[in-house]
């Protein structure tokens, strides 16, 4: 057993031993000063009922609405930059709409069909199975929180890094909205709206819209490209009914859709690192790339843009029997699409080209039923989810031979889950939850209209648990200790091109596939983790959580070029992670606070020749912010806000040339924004990225090249109007 595992096992039963509940109830209690008033009572749902974010037994971050603005959040890539221990990113064929989070070392850079994220993305409690078109706006969002570490118990498959939950704001009876408009350098222009009001005494209504544009961070230097490297655009609204004929009873239908377009993200190759590969030895050189590499030398107009659509209906209808009894069920059924693609080797030359277009259909079906009996509640339920779609490349172009190939899967989860809580007294609480899990997957891969159709299909299904305790030193402080148990199902290889190694020439169509089309096994985790959090100080609100996860079959995807062609498998492999997270908000007086946040993550995989992709070792953030009131009685509120990603690997491959390191980044932002006396409108001056810093987001070696994949982030300045109306 690892010294990392024996040290969170140690300090869980310390946690849990009496003598640590005895002194606990010692801990003097917290003044009640107007000091502490300062520290509003954060809501969160993330254990699927509500509760003060203190008494939630794992490591929880929450951006409310008034922060996010504050902190210019506008995003789930935003949000990557200040959280401990995550780090989001973007590829998916060179989309800019893509969302690719990694938590604590756990995540998915790839987005084809077949492949399934780490981190689970929900909105308002339904799944988003896909990350391309995930890049949320968050205008007009509640709540975003963010669960790190396994939480396969109530969240259930593709969860085993973390969760991120994205909370609307539901329709109401009070008449109220917000316009906001944005213009800033890079060709920025957004504008969003939100309205909310009663259409009966029964019926409530929201509607939100959002428009956002940004101009690009290159150009296209060999085509006469219609948008620019980076660009993008994307419309998008949602419109929510809230039906409540009783207090017992109430129906929420919302509909939501996006539509957006752009540029191909930002990338370059690197020929000359790797000499004996085929771009090399076909005579291309790093010289034939551009020399700005945010520029691109395609000579392909066709991929030089992406676009991507989503549309979907959410059904929540929820009935209280009694007081402590109700129920819970959401339904829901989505579409997303997209199309984009990379001209490879960035070269005029047609030598390494993939265009690709994908779709995917979901439905979800959820019933909860919850209660609350006073020391003690639950909650429990039934989860069904299908998904089917497919990523096709057509007229594909692999070192000046043309092909396509055609990836498709059909899948059903299905699953039943209960957690139970317990109130030993006042301040002790403990808690269990067990999820079982069946899921199946059926799946194909054909190259070149039939040449090669490999076709395979396979089930799995997993017992989840969880135990966790938590205790209340005082009224403002609690400290918990969690085992969590996280599930994967297994998936196929979304580029299995080895299959051209066992292609029989006399029988085509027929094609044997030994480890080469095949569903790895389950994944599995457990997470042992003990916290803190609260206000030991009347000015001092704080969060420490320390854990090491073991993970088990885990998929590492790693890119190769093998006899027959491109390959993306599957290395499977056992990884340990021990860490240690840090957040606060520090008022050192009224007016002046210091919001700050630190993680520290070491990860043991059993591969020599593997490392955790994407996942630096140090990850902080540091905001102060100040309130200066003027002599009218209006204010200026002055916000800067720091972030550092330390030094990572863009892929899981360590290679011997470390041609896939990515160097660690600091990003600095600021925000001040006047609001006059007694008005309802403010006006904001702010800046993204200020020091301009440019960053690679991924790396792959091939092979046969490194392919770079670029931020498409650059410094940004701009002013943002917002007037509010209504009660």
């Amino acid at each position: 057993m690892s010294p990392h595992k024996n040290l969170l096992i140690s300090a869980i039963a310390l946690a849990l031993s009496p003598a640590a509940l005895v002194h606990a109830q010692d801990t003097p209690e917290a003044t009640d000063s107007d000091d502490a008033k300062r520290f509003d009572t954060i809501m969160v749902t993330a254990t699927k009922r509500e509760q003060d974010i203190r008494d939630v037994p794992l490591a929880l971050t929450a951006f409310t609405a008034d922060t996010m603005l504050r902190q210019g959040v506008t995003d789930l890539t935003d949000v990557g930059k200040f959280v401990p221990n995550m780090n989001v990113t973007g590829f998916s064929a060179g989309h800019t709409a893509s969302v690719n989070p990694f938590i604590r070392g756990i995540g998915m850079q790839d987005h084809l069909i077949t492949t399934d994220p780490g981190v689970a993305v929900y909105v308002d409690g339904v799944y988003l199975g896909r990350q391309v078109g995930q890049n949320w706006s968050l205008a007009n969002i509640e709540r975003v929180e963010v669960l790190r570490g396994p939480q396969g118990t109530l969240y259930g498959r593709n969860s085993i890094g973390g969760a991120i939950n994205i909370i609307t704001a539901q329709p109401d009876d009070e008449f109220k909205g917000k316009f906001s408009a944005t213009v800033g350098t890079r060709g920025r222009y957004n504008g969003d709206f939100y309205v909310n009001g009663a259409l009966s005494d029964t019926l409530a209504a929201s509607f939100t819209g959002a428009y956002t544009r940004r101009g690009g961070i290159g150009e296209f230097l060999n085509v006469d490209a219609d948008r620019d490297v980076g660009e993008n655009r994307d419309f998008s609204g949602r419109l929510a009914l809230k039906w409540q004929p009783t207090e017992d009873f109430s129906l929420l239908v919302a509909v939501d859709g996006n539509d957006g377009e752009g540029g191909l993200r930002p990338y370059t190759t690197l020929i000359d690192e790797v000499p004996n590969g085929a771009l090399f030895q076909a005579g291309f050189r790093n010289s034939d790339v551009s020399e700005n590499p945010f520029d691109n030398n395609t000579g392909q107009l066709d991929r030089t843009e992406t676009s991507n659509s989503a549309y979907g209906v959410a059904v929540t209808a929820e009935y209280a029997f009694d007081e402590n009894l109700g129920a819970k069920l959401i339904f829901s059924d989505r579409h997303s699409e997209y199309s984009a693609g990379l001209d490879d080797d960035s070269l005029f030359a047609n030598q390494l080209v993939f265009p690709e277009v994908g779709e995917a259909d979901q439905t979800s079906v959820e019933l909860q039923v919850n209660g609350d009996y006073g020391f003690w509640d639950f909650v429990g339920g039934l989860y069904y989810f299908t998904e089917d779609g497919f990523g096709r490349q057509d007229d594909t172009v692999f070192l000046g031979f043309p092909g396509n190939d055609l990836l498709v899967q059909d899948m059903n989860s299905k699953a039943i889950f209960g957690n139970v809580g317990f109130n030993i007294n006042e301040r002790l609480r403990l808690s269990g939850g067990l999820r079982y899990t069946e899921d199946e997957k059926e799946a194909g891969f054909n190259i070149n209209d039939s040449l090669i159709d490999a076709r395979a299909e396979r089930d799995w299904s997993e017992l989840s648990w969880e135990v966790a305790a938590a205790y209340r030193l005082s009224d403002t402080m609690s400290t918990y200790a969690t085992i969590q148990n996280g599930y994967q199902s297994g998936q196929f290889p979304p580029r299995p091109f080895c299959l051209f190694g066992f292609l029989d020439f006399d029988q085509p169509g027929n094609v044997s596939t030994p480890n080469c089309f095949e569903a790895n096994d389950n994944v599995t985790a457990i997470n042992y983790e003990v916290g803190l959090k609260g206000n030991p100080l009347s000015n001092l609100s704080m969060s420490l959580a320390v854990f090491y996860t073991d993970y088990s079959d885990l998929p590492y995807q790693v890119s190769t070029t093998r006899e027959g062609g491109f390959d993306t498998r599957n290395i499977i492999v056992d990884q340990q992670s021990f860490g240690i997270e840090w957040e606060s908000s520090w008022w050192l007086t009224n007016e002046f606070a210091l919001h700050g946040s630190a993680g520290y993550i070491d990860v043991d995989v059993d591969d020599p020749e593997a490392v955790a992709p994407l996942t630096p070792k140090w990850t902080a953030s540091l905001s102060p912010e100040y309130l200066y009131r003027l002599n009218n009685g209006g204010d200026l509120q002055f916000r800067a806000d720091w972030s550092y990603r330390g030094d990572m690997y863009g892929e899981p491959s360590s290679d011997p040339g470390r041609f896939t390191e990515i160097e660690g980044r600091s990003l600095l932002n600021f925000n001040v924004t006047y609001t006059p006396p007694d008005a309802d409108w403010n006006l904001s001056l702010y800046g993204t990225n200020v020091t301009d810093k440019r960053y690679d987001n991924a790396r792959l070696n091939t092979g046969d090249y490194i392919l770079v994949i670029l931020s498409n982030d650059a410094s940004e300045f701009g002013v943002r109007f917002t007037k509010f109306f209504g009660n």
